[in-house]
């Protein structure tokens, strides 16, 4: 019995031409972080292996890139050569041709960000930073989530590449509690808009929990509490519901508060602090990737355009006297 041959075709100079697939094999996938080339599946968070070993110092990024495929790197004694690879520098060895990388002294620090400061550690424009509040010799730390520069409230700035991960990874509901001034008195049925939720440009969006804290001559400030950290969430929630943000604070990270600390202040969090900080992660929502959100119901206009496209007819009750 002959063999039947796959062929497809493509157009060329007005032509089709026969090409046949027989034979023919996918490439391979190239191997996943974490597989065999990487880390058991037992650390799964953390920084890029290249990243580490370039904030260690040992070489740039692209040269870090090269020393890994180059099979010079180990991790726990495991020879690493898939870039991507996740470690965690302070519980696991790495060495670089045989030479371990010491581990860095974990460090927490609570900072009361001003606005006007910036989170990135790296900014071109030479505004100023959260990390330049610091004590100096600290080495490299990173922000706990960030604020954007208008806003002001609770930073949290460490080494500790895995629970900064878990802290702001939305999978374990670590909530964050803002204060936040407005124009404008919200309405009860505002309030319910924001904690039903509402689609963003990233997916959807709700407040796990807000209230009227108090009010002003023209406006109120109200308590906010979110466990999702996208850009800029806080502001673009109000403005759907038209109140505009005058003044944003984060007053809470989990369980850890901002309390009577002066804007600009820092202070070094203690290990009771920090075991509560851990306790938030385990103790949070644990929300399942790809958990389904509640939909909200879709405009009356796009209901009918759906409709009349799969030929039904949406009854005109209540339309009297719209457009003529």
């Amino acid at each position: 019995m002959a063999r039947r041959s796959h062929t497809s075709s493509r157009t060329k100079g007005g032509k089709a031409v026969a090409r046949s697939t027989r034979g023919r094999q996918r490439p391979p996938r190239p191997p996943r972080p974490g597989g065999a080339a990487g880390l058991p599946a037992e650390v799964p968070q953390g920084e890029r292996l290249q990243k580490v070993l370039a904030a260690a110092g040992v070489a740039s990024r692209r040269a870090a890139e090269e020393l890994i495929l180059a099979g010079r790197v180990e991790v726990d004694g495991e020879t690493i050569t898939a870039l991507g690879t996740r470690v965690d520098r302070t519980r696991q060895a790495i060495h670089v041709d045989g030479e371990q990388l010491p581990k860095p002294q974990l460090v927490y620090y609570a900072v009361h960000k001003p606005a006007g400061v910036v989170c990135t550690s790296n900014d071109p424009a030479g505004r100023p930073r959260v990390t330049d509040l610091l004590p100096e010799g600290l080495g490299r730390v990173f922000s706990v989530g960030r604020l954007d520069m208008s806003s002001e409230g609770l930073i949290v700035l460490t080494n500790d590449g895995a629970l900064a991960n878990q802290l702001t990874h939305p999978r374990h509901g670590v909530e964050k509690t803002y204060h936040v001034q407005v124009v404008g008195y919200p309405t009860v049925e505002v309030l319910g808009r924001l904690r039903k939720g509402m689609h963003l440009a990233e997916g959807f969006a709700q407040v796990v929990q807000v209230r009227i804290k108090s009010r002003r001559k023209n406006g109120a400030i109200l308590e906010m509490v979110l466990d999702e950290g996208r850009n800029r969430e806080v502001r673009r929630l109000l403005a759907r519901v038209g109140h505009r943000v005058q003044r944003l604070t984060r007053v809470a990270i989990g369980p850890l508060r901002l309390g009577e600390m002066p804007a600009g202040t820092v202070r070094r969090l203690t290990p009771d602090e920090v075991k509560k900080l851990r306790a938030a992660v385990r103790t949070g929502r644990q929300k399942p990737r790809g958990a389904a959100q509640p939909r909200l119901e879709m405009p009356e206009r796009r209901k009918r355009k759906q409709q009349a496209a799969a030929g039904k007819k949406m009854p005109r009750s209540g339309r009297k006297g719209a457009r003529r």
